[in-house]
């Protein structure tokens, strides 16, 4: 099993002063992750905002719903850049209309070939709920080239058995992508990360947006690092760290994702978590509260 090379990307959210400047700035920054030889290339949670600098002024729910004129461009964008660089590539996350009217969170991972898969933000949080977003239901893991790819989005990965249930499918690659606006936050996304990578002895890719856009209601303040994440076990690094940036700092960070060792891991390791998981026997029974004085 080759080694896959991925980027991750601290994506640094900037207004664009139009749309081919924004397709421009997208082609560079990926056309680096290219360059570095990623075949797989991360862009975080909610980058698509940066599109909301094209139209006026306003709140988050008036900018929510101006964006959807530039989702066909957004879709068409990446599908080509994907196919141009030979690559894959989770685009960030863009707040879609259905033909229900609810607004959904949704990740695409586009193909060389041009093709893409997409899965919705399943668990939503506080600030979501408020721009009035509606959770999506669909349970999905991408068959690839690489072998097949997990994504849980942001706040999906602090729940364990939605990541679980993607690597019961396969994945042993889990991509997440997040937009945090505090430290605490980058936090939470970051040790949930790891812990997902821990306990299913599995890669998890991390991609954040950093820096400040005053001009999005939405996304103002942002605040992270991109990591790449694996089982602290043997023939990885103790702490489980492959790779990582520096906080708040622009940029791609590159690792090599050998899932060879993944295998070897979760036969020969210290612990089988991935094996060891027995949920009707971990949640079987009551739990007793016993008084102790």
């Amino acid at each position: 099993m080759t080694p896959v090379r991925v980027a991750a990307a601290a994506w640094a959210v900037e207004r664009p002063g139009s749309l081919v400047a924004w397709q421009e700035r997208l082609a560079a920054r990926l056309g680096e992750a290219a360059a570095a030889g990623a075949r797989l290339a991360v862009v975080p949670e909610y980058a698509s905002l940066e599109l909301v600098g094209l139209a006026p002024g306003g709140d988050v729910r008036a900018q929510l719903d101006a964006l959807q004129a530039c989702l066909a461009d957004y879709l068409d964008t990446h599908a080509e850049l994907a196919r141009r660089l030979d690559m894959y590539l989770l685009a960030g996350t863009f707040p879609e209309r259905d033909p229900d009217g609810r607004l959904r969170n949704r990740a695409r991972l586009f193909g060389p070939g041009g093709g893409a898969g997409a899965v919705t933000k399943r668990q939503l949080t506080r600030f979501e709920r408020r721009w009035e977003l509606a959770p999506g239901d669909d349970a999905r893991v991408f068959a690839t080239d690489l072998g097949p790819v997990g994504v849980a989005i942001c706040y999906d990965a602090e729940f364990p058995l939605i990541v679980r249930r993607q690597v019961d499918a396969g994945a042993r690659i889990v991509l997440v992508p997040s937009c945090t606006d505090t430290l605490a936050g980058y936090w939470r996304v970051r040790i949930a990360a790891q812990a997902r990578a821990l306990e299913n002895q599995c890669f998890a890719v991390h991609a954040s947006t950093v820096g400040d856009a005053p001009w999005c209601a939405a996304v103002d303040e942002n605040h992270g690092a991109a990591g790449c994440f694996a089982p602290p076990d043997t023939g990885f690094p103790a702490d489980g760290v492959v790779a990582v940036g520096a906080i708040d700092a622009p940029g791609w960070v590159l690792a090599e994702l050998d899932q060879s060792r993944i295998e070897a891991v979760r036969r020969t390791g210290q612990v089988a978590s991935h094996l060891d998981w027995d949920l009707p026997r971990h949640l079987a029974g009551p739990v007793e509260v016993v008084p102790v004085v």
